[in-house]
């Protein structure tokens, strides 16, 4: 079975990041891959079958990383025309990607990326290739052409099953992601990784329909505090319901 587990490369979840000039800035922060697709690579690694991972952009760490976890291969998709494409043009990218690789029984994605945070590209992929989307996975069967997920909803669980292919997105509820072996870790070091650009997969470069015209720091909030004094309990508390009372909060 061919399964393909896509993954993204982002900031270092400890990175300091601000807004400069109305561009997102992480300073030197190392590039990673994303903690969430870390459980994707998890869960096509236990599924058993030849594991691929695809990633956009990048200097590859990310798809290394995935290497050295235990993919049998990765596959980096780059052209300067996905600078600046949005979720819906990434779903395009990936389906085209997934579609070019042949025969792909199921397709992998973290629950979402912790830098753009939409949580949405797992069911616009799933969209586009014409698959079922079973999201929030947290254990997934396998029997034959069908499959039964568990899927980790706000009043508990709930079970789905579907025929494949199919596209998941898993969540941390899965299992902890096994750390890359010594052994693992050299191996991805010395891969060589194909890159592809969209005149490879045969497409031109999707319209993005969202746009971000910039980003912003957060306001600075303005805080100040006064210490009511008094000399008893009740006199304190008796100024500080009149406080509370001319300030409107109750």
């Amino acid at each position: 079975m061919k399964i393909a587990v896509c993954i993204k490369e982002v900031p270092d979840s400890a990175a300091t990041l601000v807004a400069e000039d109305g561009q997102a800035n992480w300073g030197d922060a190392p590039l990673v891959i994303n903690p969430w697709d870390e459980y994707a690579v998890e869960a096509a690694l236990n599924t058993g079958g030849d594991v691929t991972a695809i990633s956009m952009g990048g200097d590859k760490t990310a798809l290394k990383h995935a290497l050295a976890m235990g993919c049998k291969e990765a596959i980096l998709i780059s052209d300067d025309a996905l600078a600046n494409i949005d979720t819906q043009g990434t779903a395009k990218v990936l389906s085209a990607a997934i579609e070019k690789m042949g025969d792909v029984s199921m397709a992998f994605f973290g629950k979402q990326a912790i830098d753009g945070d939409a949580g949405i590209t797992p069911v616009q992929t799933a969209r586009v290739l014409g698959w079922p989307a079973l999201t929030l996975a947290v254990s997934i069967e396998v029997d034959g052409d069908n499959v039964t997920v568990d899927r980790t909803i706000e009043e508990g669980k709930q079970t789905v099953t579907a025929t494949l292919p199919a596209v998941f997105s898993l969540v941390k509820d899965y299992g902890e992601p096994r750390y890359p072996s010594f052994m693992g870790i050299r191996k991805a070091s010395r891969a060589t990784i194909p890159e592809w650009d969209l005149a490879e997969l045969g497409i031109e470069a999707p319209v993005s329909t969202v746009e971000w015209l910039s980003i912003e720091n957060p306001p600075v909030r303005k805080v100040s505090t006064e210490i009511i004094e008094g000399g008893s309990a009740t006199e304190i508390a008796e100024k500080l319901a009149n406080k509370i009372m001319e300030e409107k909060i109750l």
